[in-house]
This record gives C-alpha cells, structure tokens and sequence, in this order.
C-alpha cells in the first residue's frame, strides 16, 4: 500500500509531468532521493505510478498523444539523468538481455528493470525497441545472457509475445525467461500460463528477490 508520503510525490510528479515541466519532475525524483535513498522506491512509488496513470488517462483521451508522449520524454530523460547513482555493492559474473515485443516502441518499464539488475551486479544489455524475433535472438547468441526479461506494454500484442518466448525457448532452452509490463495488469492468469515456464515480474521488489536469490546462491558456491 502507497503511504502518504510516497502518495504525496506521486501526485506531485504527476502534476508536474502533465505541465510538461521536466525542471520540477527531476527536482522532485532528487528531493525524494535525498529523504529516501531507494531508486526501486522511486521507481515503484512514484515514476511508475504516473507513467501508469498518463497512459491511462490517454486511453480515455483525457490527454493528448502529444501530452502523453512528451511525458515519456521526460520520464526517459530523468532515468537517463539518475544512471550515475546506480551503484552495486558487489558485481557478479551474469548477464541480463532485456527486450521489448515486436511492434512496441514503449521502454520505460524495461529500462527500470535494467537499472535493477546494474544495482544488483548484473551486467544488463538492453538493445532498445524495434528488433525482430529473429534479431534478438541473434544479439542473445552474440552475448549469451542468463536470463531474459520481456515487456509487454499492450495486451493486443499477446500473441507477439507468445512467439518471442517460443523463440527464446527454441534456441536456449535452458535460460530464465521474466515477463511483465503494463498489459499483464488486462490479462488473467490462466491467459499467462498459456506461455508456459516464464516468470511473472509484477512489481520491482518482486524482481529484486529474484535476483538477490540468485546472488546468494553465487556466493554460497564462490
């Protein structure tokens, strides 16, 4: 549950991000750094829930598409800014490739699952949005991750999805597959076991043990 704090920031994020001022959303994302050194929670509490709320206000055309994207832009200008305080602790040997489905161009969510695994240790590679199939699977047999992590921002594009992880599964049976992303909120859950062995990441604490079971078992075989 959101507490009022975090309520507060989110509301005035939002506020701010619907004006288009870029100067007040990155001087907000600081301030709540400063009283609160969490870039999950940051991204949970308050990114996140505006970049939720403009897409839906969007799909109801209470705002524009020129609204909604400059409000991308300024979310993706602000991760970009933020980079440099990621800082892991520790760095181990494994190796996340994230990606979107064909025919979406929205990365904002993939791009905060990337930033999680840099503060995890992980070396991620995120090869932006526009591949084919057959081109990420080309680019995962250049850099041979251990796990993929895979958005999927429209539920109409379900079916994509179903191919890239038919894909994925093909040519590297035995690697970690993570889905999740805006449209899996529109999907039930026997829709997403249709997919088979994949794991559902509906939030970045979700992910975040994930990873960190990954890592203890790393240092326990170090």
């Amino acid at each position: 549950m959101m507490n009022s704090r975090n309520k507060t920031y989110a509301d005035a994020f939002l506020e701010a991000l619907l004006n288009g001022n870029r100067d007040s959303c990155s001087a907000l994302a600081h301030r709540y750094l400063d009283e609160h050194p969490s870039l999950t929670d940051l991204y949970e509490h308050v990114i996140s829930k505006a970049l939720y709320e403009v897409g839906r206000l969007w799909e109801i055309n209470k705002i524009t598409v020129a609204t909604e994207h400059l409000a991308t832009a300024i979310i993706e200008g602000i991760l970009n800014e933020l980079f440099e305080k990621l800082t892991a602790q520790k760095k181990f040997t494994k190796k996340v490739v994230l990606a979107c489905v064909e025919n979406e161009t929205h990365q904002i969510g993939i791009k905060m699952v990337a930033d999680v695994f840099e503060m995890k240790g992980w070396d991620s590679y995120f090869p932006g949005t526009g591949l084919t199939n057959s081109q990420l699977i080309d680019y995962m047999t250049k850099t041979k991750p251990d796990v993929i992590a895979i958005s999927l921002s429209i539920y109409f594009n379900f079916h994509q999805l179903i191919l890239l992880v038919t894909s994925v599964r093909e040519h590297f049976p035995a690697i970690e597959i993570l889905v999740g992303g805006q449209a899996f909120k529109q999907l039930s859950s026997e829709t997403i076991q249709t997919l088979g062995k994949v794991l559902y990441i509906s939030d970045l604490y979700i992910l975040e043990k994930f990873i960190d079971t990954i890592n203890k078992q790393l240092e326990q075989t170090a």
